[in-house]
C-alpha cells in the first residue's frame, strides 16, 4: 500500500534588486576593436613588406591573428598587441627557417640517394 505524505511548501520573502545594464561599456569595446584591427593590419603590412620569402605570408598573418585574439582578452589589448605580434612573428619565422633546413636536407638526401 502507498502512503500519502504531504510537503511542507513555504518559500522565503522574495527578495527584490535593480539591474541596471553597462551601456558604456559596449560602445567602448567596439571603437576598441575597430583600433585593435586598425593597429593589426599596420604591423601586419609592415611585416609582410619585410617578408623575404612569400611562403612566409601565410604563418605571419596566422601570426597576427593569434596575437590580437589573445590581446583581446586582456584588459589593455592595444598596449600588448605589438608585442605580442612581435613574439609570435619571430615564432613564425624560426619555425620556417626549420622547416627550410629541413626540405634542403630532405632534398640533399634523395640527391645522394639516387
Amino acid at each position: 500500500m502507498k502512503t500519502r505524505q504531504t510537503l511542507d511548501t513555504r518559500f522565503a520573502r522574495e527578495t527584490r534588486f535593480e539591474v541596471r545594464p553597462l551601456t558604456a561599456a559596449v560602445p567602448f569595446r567596439a571603437a576598441q576593436e575597430t583600433q585593435l584591427e586598425r593597429l593589426k593590419d599596420r604591423l601586419l603590412r609592415r611585416q609582410l613588406d619585410n617578408a623575404p620569402d612569400a611562403e612566409l605570408n601565410a604563418p605571419i598573418r596566422r601570426a597576427a591573428n593569434e596575437a590580437a585574439a589573445i590581446a583581446w582578452t586582456t584588459q589593455f589589448p592595444l598596449l600588448l598587441l605589438p608585442e605580442l605580434f612581435e613574439e609570435k612573428t619571430r615564432d613564425a619565422r624560426r619555425q620556417f627557417e626549420k622547416q627550410t633546413q629541413i626540405r634542403v636536407r630532405t632534398h640533399n638526401l634523395f640527391a645522394e640517394a639516387a
